[in-house]
């Protein structure tokens, strides 16, 4: 015999594999996880070597400034800690939007902007390393 069921929320059948599904894929959160972890660990040493090539160019004049980030090697460094910069930072807002954003409407043209933004400023940034690189 069983009892009535008075005005409450009739009970769930679903299997909960069956609710989880409708949740997104599990299987990008480790590759997000990973490549965030290791943008960081990489602009670490990145930015070391950026603070220092910034410090130690302090009072010259643009042929110095020119000549030094012509250098294959600080050119390479320098567009390595922008794209690595760009990266971590649009990984970075990612979550931020994910986890604080609810409204669907808001949480695409956000994601959309940050993709954008981070796209556009980096470009903006490496080209700006190559004008200097190769001269005006």
């Amino acid at each position: 015999m069983s009892t009535p069921n008075h005005g409450a929320r009739p009970p769930n059948l679903r299997h909960p594999l069956k609710v989880a599904r409708g949740l997104g894929s599990a299987k990008d959160g480790t590759g997000h996880f990973l490549t965030q972890r290791v943008t960081a660990i990489a602009l670490v040493f990145l930015t070391l070597y950026v603070v220092g090539l910034v410090l130690s160019l302090i009072g010259s004049d643009f042929a110095t400034v020119r000549a030094r980030v012509g250098h294959p090697v600080n050119a390479t460094l320098l567009i390595a800690f922008l794209i690595a910069n760009f990266w971590h930072a649009k990984l970075g807002l990612q979550v931020i939007i994910e986890d604080y954003v609810h409204t669907a409407g808001r949480y695409t043209v956000l994601q959309l902007f940050v993709v954008f933004a981070c796209w556009i400023a980096g470009l903006a940034s490496v080209l700006a390393v190559v004008r200097v690189m190769l001269g005006p």
